[in-house]
Formats: structure tokens, sequence, C-alpha cells
């Protein structure tokens, strides 16, 4: 984009600006029911048009942005410059990937993989939710047809999709799916590309929701394990006694009060505590595979409040206690909210030193991150080429993508006197934004330094 095309860009939204602002200083009061539909309608037709314009801002980063220029890869980068969350940012992106204008490999305009849901966008006749329904259809079409069957039923679904809410919709695309695949003869790309397995966030009660889709084959397997596990009188917490290997008694059986639902939980529960206590899933970062719960003292002394597991899970403490009993016991010290020396000369953190960080990090320790310890790497903040040593004052938890911006791409890090540490982002990418992680240490953000030593 030229200099002239820069200053008009930033007048067409200075423009923009404005005429929101003008909006936004009207008064509705005087208005009637009739009107003041009308001008939401209005609204929703200003807010369905902008993602035109961001689809093709992000495809031509994606074409010619460098990682250093971005900081990393793109999801992040659209995320820290807009203030979103990362997932919203991977939505986008993948939504202007099939819905924004393409290049072909000699440079020359390509039309969107969905034209005419594009061009419906365009024009503010599609929303966010119809969007969202076609794209799910045309992605989950069998590989078997063909480009032109796609391209028809795409176009029918997006002029159904001006006509329609989302859910009528969606319905009207499940139809559409059987029509042209009645026998549901997916094949195993098909199956495979929808597979997954979601743990959602953990409820002010605890509790989290998993939700997903097997393939036949994990479905089977989860089949046989529940058939055995999950029986009646099978891994009952309620038994003084639970029978986890061999028939259960008829008085365990009788006496099972449980719900199918509820048996398949603790059936499972079951597997995963034998997968752990077998010893036969190897090491992860350098530790044996395991729950790590990092509490205090008074916590388990009064036996109240919770544990924080190593993937950011919160644990009452009866069950940390109840954990305890089958557990490698480790301790970390910490003196006035640091943690005590651990040093060694080797590169590589000991597992001492990664059990201390599980407690004393929790998680990434770069700004706004919430990946929990089970999945971050090792960072030293001083780099070990210059200092040579491992010492546990100089090491920080950095989940996989923040651990690659650092060094070459500009991004350092240093401690701070009380332990924690400071994300310094390059010059051209500084906001002012926060330069360490409150998110896995929430109860600093109610006191002040004194009170967290």
């Amino acid at each position: 984009m030229s200099t002239a095309d820069d200053a008009a860009a930033t007048a067409a939204f200075d423009a923009l600006d404005k005429a929101l602002d003008t909006v936004a200083g009207l008064n509705f009061t005087a208005s009637n029911t009739r009107n003041r539909l009308a001008s939401l309608k209005r609204c929703e037709q200003v807010r369905r048009r902008l993602p035109a314009v961001e689809h093709q801002l992000i495809n031509q980063l994606a074409r010619e942005a460098t990682p250093e220029e971005l900081g990393g890869t793109l999801p992040p980068a659209i995320a820290e410059a807009t203030l979103i969350s990362r997932a919203e940012a991977g939505r986008r992106v993948r939504e202007a990937a099939d819905l924004g204008e393409r290049c072909g490999l000699t440079g020359e305009p390509l039309a969107p993989v969905l034209a005419a849901t594009a061009a419906a966008q365009h024009a503010g006749r599609l929303g966010a939710g119809q969007v969202a329904v076609i794209r799910r259809f045309y992605h989950q079409l069998p590989g078997f047809i063909d480009a032109d069957t796609r391209a028809v039923a795409e176009a029918q679904l997006a002029e159904l999709g001006t006509q329609y809410r989302p859910d009528p919709l969606a319905g009207l695309a499940d139809r559409l799916m059987d029509w042209l695949n009645p026998d549901g003869n997916f094949t195993d790309d098909d199956r495979a590309r929808r597979r997954g397995l979601a743990l959602g966030n953990q409820q002010p009660d605890g509790m989290s929701a998993l939700r997903g889709w097997l393939t036949p084959e994990a479905r089977a397997s989860l089949e046989a394990v529940l058939a055995k596990l999950a029986a009646p009188g099978m891994c009952n917490a309620a038994d003084d006694n639970p029978c986890v290997d061999g028939p259960p008694t008829e008085d365990a059986i009788e006496h099972d009060g449980r719900s199918a639902a509820q048996r398949n939980h603790d059936g499972l529960n079951a597997a995963l505590r034998a997968v752990l206590a077998s010893g036969e899933l190897g090491q992860h970062n350098g530790l044996p595979a395991s729950i790590i719960v990092s509490t205090t003292l008074a916590e388990l002394e009064h036996a109240a409040g919770h544990g924080l597991t190593g993937g950011g899970t919160r644990l009452p403490i009866s069950d940390v206690i109840r954990l305890a009993r089958h557990a490698h016991h480790y301790l970390a010290v910490f003196d006035k909210g640091r943690p005590v020396a651990l040093y060694h000369s080797k590169r590589l953190a000991s597992p001492g030193q990664r059990i201390v960080l599980y407690a004393n990090d929790r998680g990434c320790s770069a700004p706004g991150c919430t990946v929990p310890g089970y999945y971050c790497e090792v960072h030293h903040v001083d780099e070990y080429a210059r200092c040579g040593t491992t010492g546990i004052d100089n090491l920080t938890f950095a989940c996989g993508p923040h651990h690659r911006l650092l060094g070459p791409r500009g991004w350092t890090t240093r401690k701070r006197t009380d332990g924690r540490t400071v994300w310094i982002p390059p010059p051209h990418l500084d906001r002012g934004q926060p330069r360490t992680n409150a998110l896995h240490h929430p109860e600093e953000l109610l006191c002040d330094g004194d009170d967290v030593a």
C-alpha cells in the first residue's frame, strides 16, 4: 500500500469514527417501536460489514508479514494488537481464509473459497451466526462431493442465510447434508478432521465440562473400559473399599445408587488413575507423568482450602489429602514468597527446580497467558550462554509460542526482586501493555507488595 493509500485509509477510518460518534449521540427517546427496531437492524448491518474489511487485512498479513514484524505468529499478533482472545484471533484468521480474496501462485487475484457467503457478508446480509453455520457445513462435507456441487450448496445456504436466523439455518444445513450424503459414508479422513475433545474451564464449584467427538476406534475402546469400570457396583467412591478389580459383590451392586452418567465418570476416573499409577507413561518435561499439587502448610493442617495442580486445576484439600496417600512426596520450600535457592551447573532444569516452578510460577509467566505449568517449557531469564549456571532464581515457565518470541525476535525477560518475571517487548511492539502475568496469581491482585511477601 502506498503512502497515499495509507492516508486514504486513515481518513476513511476517521470519517467512520466521526459517523459512529454522530450515531452514538442520537436520542431515540421520541422514537417508536417500529423505528427503534429499524435502527437496530441498521446497527446489525454495519456490524456485519466490518469483517469484510478485516479479511483483506488479515490475508495480506498472512502473505506478507514476517515473524519478526509480527513478534511471532499471526493469531497472537492480532490478539495483542486488538486485545481480543487468541481463540477469537484464530477464528478470524480461519474465517478470513474462507471469505477473503486470495492470490494465486503467480499473484493473480482469486475469488474467496466461500464466494457467495463472502459477497452476502460484504453487503451486510449475513451475520456471524449464519456465516458460522455455512462454514461448518462446508468443511464437514465428505471428500467425494465435487467442487461444483460444493459451490452450489454453499450459494444456496448463503441465500437462505439472508432469510433465516442461525438456528433454523443450521437445521436446513443438516437437511442439505443428508440429501448430499444420504448414506453417511464418510471417509477415515473426514472422521479424523472432526475428532477432538475439549476440556472446559473449571467452574466456581470446581466442576468442568468435557465435550467432543470420538472416532469409532476411540468409542469402541471407551466402551470396553466403561463396560468393566462403570458397571453397577464398580469404582463407587461412596463405598469404604471401592471395587476396582474383579467382580463387585452383590451388596455393592444392590446399594449402588449412581446414575449411568455418574458411573461412567467414576469408571473413567478410575481408568485414568490406574494409568498414572502404572508408571508406564514415562516422563513429561523431565518429570514422571503425574499429578503435581502445590498448597500451603496452613491449608493442610486445617484440612481446608485448596491446592493447585500443574495444569491449573483447583483441588479441594480433601482430594489433595486423599491423593497424597498414594503419592511420591516432594517438598518445595519458600522464604517470604521466594523459592529457596536450587542451583546446578547443567543447562536443563533439574526435576526439583521444575517442581519449584510449578509452585512459584504455576504457568507461563508471559503477561496474559493462561497456559498452565504442565504445558510450559523452562526458560533461563539470563541466557545460559552468558551465566553458565542454572539457578532457580534465574528460571521461569514459558509456553512454547511465548518461548519462541524471546531472543532473536526482540522480546527479553528479567526478574523482579519479588521473584516475578518481567517480559519486555521490542520497541515497535511496545504499547504500554502489562509486563508481568497476574492470571496465575489472582491473590496478588488484591494485595500490595508487602502483603504478598
